[in-house]
């Protein structure tokens, strides 16, 4: 998205059951044995993201946890290359080498995936500070769950957004569960947006299950950040349906809870928003859902079809190749100059 564009609500209802569909067809294959490793499913949670890349630009940061299917749905990476990377397919976004928890696409600049809790949230404020020194007006988005709040690099990663007033917005996904520990159980706070107001950071809740809300509190945040830059959190209230990955049967929720929450779908509220309004009628709805459905059985069919990563790529993204022969110095790299009013690495 361009400055001034806004994004078509029913394209955003569609991409919403394109992430939907995806994610259940992928628990469809997983339980096929089409799919190894982690799976962690992002089902119930779809407005946040969704709401969250139609308030910014196309050339906006975004990083994120393991639970990143979405994330790279939503930044335009097609269907194709998400299955075939949670397939380990040669035609993947990570060229089969992720998996599921580090999808990434640097062309739509969606820099992760990353599957140990909180690690990616000092990535993001290092993408910030790279905007703010380079003098460049884009945000950096980085979506965490509400288990990230306890990690130490957390702390550190907001400390620092604040003392160097980086554009960042960190925004919690609080799905009430840390895996299968209640939220209630793993932090003394009532509310994990209070953790921001220790670092002198604006912080505010939003309804997660709510689109519009998502979109239009993110805007607000991000329009504020490209005026003069500071950090923001933003505490996105929502719910996963499924377990916290697919070897979770979720025991530790009652069926209650659950059907609570999926009387408040954020598909299905949207949807009514837009029928009540005279924008979609159900005939366009089912439209859209077919459409969703028959991108990714395609996905799927092109996955199955796609070559393996052949054996000798195998470790070739493990160590950066610098043509260095073993024994030897690292060659100096050249320094740089630094834009005027760009803040120091080393200073604030």
């Amino acid at each position: 998205m361009q400055p001034g564009e806004q994004r078509d609500e029913v394209e955003m209802l569609s991409l919403m059951l394109l992430i939907r569909r995806f994610e259940e067809r992928a628990s469809q294959q997983y339980q096929a044995q089409k799919i190894g490793g982690f799976c962690h499913l992002y089902i119930g949670q779809e407005a946040v993201v969704t709401g969250a890349v139609a308030a910014v630009r196309d050339d906006d940061y975004i990083i994120t946890a393991y639970r990143d299917h979405a994330h790279a749905l939503a930044r335009g990476t097609s269907a194709d290359a998400c299955m075939a990377e949670l397939f380990g397919k040669e035609t993947g976004c990570s060229r089969g080498l992720g998996g599921s928890m580090h999808f990434f696409d640097r062309k739509n600049h969606m820099y992760g995936g990353h599957a140990i809790v909180a690690a990616h949230i000092p990535l993001a404020v290092g993408m910030a500070f790279a905007i703010k020194y380079r003098g460049e007006d884009r945000v950096t988005l980085c979506f965490f769950g509400d288990g990230a709040i306890n990690q130490g690099a957390f702390h550190e990663a907001l400390n620092l957004a604040a003392l160097y007033k980086l554009p960042i917005v960190f925004i919690c996904e609080n799905n009430l569960f840390a895996m299968g520990t209640s939220v209630k159980r793993s932090t003394s706070l009532k509310q994990i947006v209070d953790r921001a107001e220790g670092y002198d950071i604006p912080g505010e809740i939003v309804d997660g299950m709510n689109y519009r809300e998502v979109r239009d509190k993110i805007a607000e945040v991000v329009d504020s950040i490209r005026k003069e830059p500071h950090p923001a959190f933003l505490e996105a209230r929502t719910y996963r349906y499924r377990g916290h990955s697919m070897s979770d049967p979720a025991s530790y929720r009652t069926k209650e809870e659950l059907e609570k929450y999926r009387l408040d779908d954020p598909i299905t509220r949207l949807r009514a928003q837009l029928t009540r309004e005279g924008k979609l009628t159900n005939e366009q709805f089912d439209g859209l859902d077919k459409q969703a459905k028959e991108t990714v059985l395609a996905a799927v069919k092109f996955a199955e079809e796609s070559p393996e990563p052949p054996l000798n790529k195998l470790y070739d993204y493990t160590y950066a190749n610098l043509g260095i022969e073993p024994g030897r110095p690292r060659p100096a790299e050249p320094a740089q100059e630094r834009r005027e009013g760009a803040p120091s690495p080393t200073t604030n």
